[in-house]
């Protein structure tokens, strides 16, 4: 039986050797199973743009490459939010742990006012529509005008207290 967590569910803290070079905390954003089959006409329209051309044999290589084109966009869509090294890394942006003055968990409830009625507009979204929780880091960094960052996480309490940990 394997230790290793599932496939979108976020890693333990590192122990061991690793230390604070290894992810305290670490989440992927997978796209929801709704959206890859969204892009199943790519499959088919691959097959089927190339059928009257190719015949058979082409058919199967348009729908191969109509997948291929599938699986790169949605690979392209999953984004990893992760706590080590004293930062919070969110896709491609991320701020030392040091700036960080407070996390709060955003339940799903309220997630819909987060991102809309009650959201700053100098805030950082790194959010994925299919993940409904989330948290928001507020920060204090003089320099920045950013006052807090929305981050998407099926784990808000785990990547908050990973947050806290961190800092």
């Amino acid at each position: 039986m394997s230790s290793a967590p599932r496939p979108g569910s976020p890693a333990p803290a590192a122990d061991g050797p690793a230390g604070p070079a290894g992810p305290v905390w670490r989440e992927r954003w997978w796209p929801a199973v709704t959206t890859w089959l969204s892009w199943l006409p790519a499959v088919a329209g691959g097959a089927l743009i190339a059928l009257p051309v190719l015949g058979p044999p082409g058919a199967l290589a348009g729908a191969l490459l109509g997948a291929a084109l599938a699986v790169g966009v949605l690979m392209s869509m999953a984004a990893t939010v992760e706590v080590s090294g004293g930062r919070l890394r969110a896709g491609r942006a991320a701020v030392p742990l040091r700036l960080v003055s407070r996390v709060e968990v955003v339940p799903a409830a309220e997630r819909r006012a987060a991102l809309g009625t009650r959201l700053d507009a100098r805030a950082h979204l790194a959010v994925r529509s299919w993940i409904p929780t989330a948290v928001r880091v507020h920060l204090d960094d003089p320099a920045d005008p950013t006052p807090y960052w929305v981050v998407s996480t099926r784990h808000p309490q785990q990547l908050a207290d990973a947050i806290a940990r961190g800092r």
